[in-house]
C-alpha cells in the first residue's frame, strides 16, 4: 500500500500536468496566460478545500447541533462552554498555561542562548538541552510520571523528585505533585517547559549569532555594560524571533492535550480545553458540545494569526 501510494500520487501529479499543458496548448496563447496560474494551483486549492476549509465549516456547523447532530439547538453547546464547572476549570487552566509555559519556555531560552552563545562547550549544552525535543510528549509525560512518583511517608520514595527532597531536607514529607492542588498543574507545565525550551534555546541562539559581533564589541568600547548591550541592542534586535518563538509556545499552550491526558486525564482540576473537547467527543460522545469546542479553540488561535501576518507585512514594508 505504501509502495502504491509514493508512486501513484506522483504519477497522478505528472499525468495531471501532461493534461493540462495538452489542453492549454489547444488554446490561444492569451487564454493560455490566463488559465495556467489556476490551473496550475487547482490540485493545491483542491487540497486544502477538502481537508481544511470543508472540516472547519462542518466543525462549525456541527456546533449548533445537539448531542447527535440531529436537532438544531443554537448557541446552547457555547453556552455550555462558559458555564459547565469543568470548562472553566479547563478555560483557566488553558490561561495558566499560556502565561506560565509561554513566560518559561521563551524566557529560559533566551536566557540559554545568551549564556551559552560562544563558548567553548556551546554545541554539547545545546545539543543535551535540545535533547528532550527528539522525544514524544506520551514519552517525556511517562519519564516524567516517574520523576513525580509519590508513596507515603516513611515508605521508600520511588519518585526522583521526592527521593531527592526526602534525602537532602530532613524532616521533608513526601508530595503527592500530580494530585496536589496547589503543585500538579506547574508540575504538568514543567513537563512542557522541559520539552520546549530546547525548541526556543536554538531559535533564539540563531537569531543572536546574526548580530554583527562588531556593533556589540563598538557599544562595549564606548563603555556600555553588559546588561546595556544586552537591553539595548541584544533584546531589539532579537524581538521579531522572540515574537515568533512566543507564538509558537502560545499556540501549543492552547492545545495541550497529550502531557495532560497521560499524567493526570485532567483529573484533580488539571482538565484543559483540548482534553475536555477529547473527553466531549469520545467518551460522552456528544458531538455538538466537542464542536463547540473545538470552533473556540480555534476561535482563540485566530488573532494570535492575525497579530502575527501584520507584523510580518510590517517588517517587509520596511525592508
Amino acid at each position: 500500500m505504501g509502495l502504491l501510494v509514493a508512486v501513484g500520487v506522483p504519477a497522478i501529479q505528472i499525468g495531471y500536468v501532461i493534461l493540462v499543458e495538452h489542453l492549454l496548448s489547444l488554446l490561444p496563447a492569451r487564454t493560455q496566460r490566463t488559465l495556467r496560474p489556476g490551473l496550475w494551483l487547482a490540485p493545491a486549492l483542491a487540497f486544502l478545500a477538502t481537508f481544511l476549509i470543508y472540516p472547519a465549516v462542518y466543525t462549525v456547523y456541527l456546533s449548533v447541533l445537539d448531542a447527535r447532530s440531529a436537532a438544531f439547538v443554537g448557541v446552547r453547546n457555547y453556552v455550555f462552554a462558559f458555564t459547565n464547572r469543568e470548562m472553566l476549570i479547563a478555560l483557566r487552566n488553558n490561561l495558566l498555561w499560556l502565561v506560565c509555559f509561554t513566560g518559561l519556555t521563551v524566557g529560559a531560552g533566551l536566557l540559554l542562548a545568551v549564556l551559552t552563545d560562544r563558548v567553548r562547550y556551546e554545541a554539547a549544552a545545546k545539543s543535551i538541552i535540545f535533547l528532550p525535543m527528539a522525544i514524544s510528549f506520551v514519552a517525556a509525560s511517562v519519564i516524567w510520571k516517574f520523576v513525580y512518583e509519590f508513596r507515603p511517608a516513611g515508605a521508600p520514595q520511588i519518585g526522583v523528585l521526592n527521593a531527592a527532597l526526602t534525602a537532602l531536607l530532613p524532616g521533608f514529607r513526601p508530595v503527592a505533585w500530580l494530585v496536589n492542588l496547589l503543585t500538579n498543574n506547574l508540575a504538568l507545565i514543567t513537563v512542557g517547559v522541559w520539552v520546549w525550551t530546547g525548541f526556543c534555546l536554538v531559535i533564539l541562539s540563531a537569531a543572536l549569532k546574526g548580530i554583527p559581533a562588531e556593533l556589540l564589541e563598538a557599544a562595549r568600547v564606548d563603555g556600555a555594560t553588559e546588561w546595556q548591550v544586552f537591553r539595548r541592542l541584544v533584546l531589539p534586535s532579537l524581538s521579531p524571533t522572540i515574537a515568533v518563538v512566543a507564538t509558537t509556545m502560545v499556540i501549543f499552550a492552547l492545545k495541550a492535550f497529550d502531557v495532560v491526558y497521560v499524567m493526570t486525564n485532567g483529573n484533580f482540576n488539571t482538565e484543559v480545553i483540548a482534553n475536555r473537547m477529547y473527553k466531549e467527543m469520545f467518551t460522552s460522545r456528544d458531538f455538538g458540545r466537542a464542536s463547540a469546542i473545538a470552533v473556540l479553540l480555534f476561535g482563540a488561535t485566530v488573532p494570535i494569526m492575525i497579530a502575527n501576518i501584520r507584523r510580518f507585512r510590517q517588517q517587509e514594508a520596511i525592508r
